[in-house]
């Protein structure tokens, strides 16, 4: 699949780097299409790529030792993930399965040193990321041993929105598939408390879910009961 290099330019990643450089880059570079629900890597194994996403979206999950799926990241457009070297490992720490129909390019693990030393604005957003992800799982342990799931939850709501909000009448959709099984593997809880508190909300016109869909109709009062300041 050739690559179109306005695409990978409109990526704020990549907009100030010359032509002759994103040439040099993306000639290393492969496109794979990930239809919605395939992985594009599996947990455990060995990385032999890194990627980055150009379109759609990702849910990297992982199972811990005793057997529980949590999800720990939304890959978002423009994001690099799966660079397995950079944190001095050998395998994926993580399995990336596409929310959504995605596209993707990937490039050898063995090109990671080249890639960054060729490409300083791209070192610094790989460690942005890594420093990213680092103070979400802070927040999210911190969240889990100290808050009630109900607060839980909504915080998890909320960086969705952030992350990945369309703002529409009446609210901001949450722009990629999202069941409530997912937002269970986020914030440590269960499918049922989960599917309780959204029912709760809906009824007070916080929210507004379907299958696999879910809308925040009321910003504040949802950012207000995450700090623990609405009944």
């Amino acid at each position: 699949m050739k690559i179109d290099r306005s695409v990978v330019r409109s990526l704020a990643l990549f907009d100030r780097m010359s032509d002759a450089d994103l040439d040099r880059l993306l000639a290393h570079a492969t496109a794979r299409r990930v239809p919605q629900g395939d992985a594009v890597f599996e947990q455990g194994q060995k990385a032999t790529s890194f990627f980055l996403l150009l379109h759609g979206r990702l849910k990297v999950t992982q199972v811990t030792e005793d057997g529980q799926q949590i999800i720990v990241r939304v890959v978002h457009p423009g994001d690099l993930f799966g660079f397995a070297k950079a944190l001095q490992r050998s395998d994926y720490p993580g399995t990336a399965t596409a929310a959504t129909e995605s596209l993707a390019l990937s490039w050898p693990t063995d090109l990671w040193p080249q890639f960054v030393e060729q490409n300083p604005l791209l070192a610094v957003s790989t460690m942005q990321t890594i420093g990213q992800r680092l103070e979400e799982a802070h927040t999210r342990i911190r969240e889990m041993s100290t808050q009630e799931v109900e607060r839980r939850v909504a915080h998890a709501v909320l960086r969705l929105s952030r992350q990945a909000g369309k703002q529409e009448k009446g609210g901001v959709r949450i722009d990629f598939p999202i069941s409530r099984q997912d937002i269970a593997e986020m914030t440590g809880t269960t499918l049922h408390t989960v599917s309780r508190i959204l029912s709760a909300w809906e009824q007070k016109g916080l929210v507004e879910g379907g299958r696999q869909k879910l809308i925040i109709r009321d910003l504040p009062g949802l950012a207000a009961l995450a700090e623990g300041g609405r009944d």
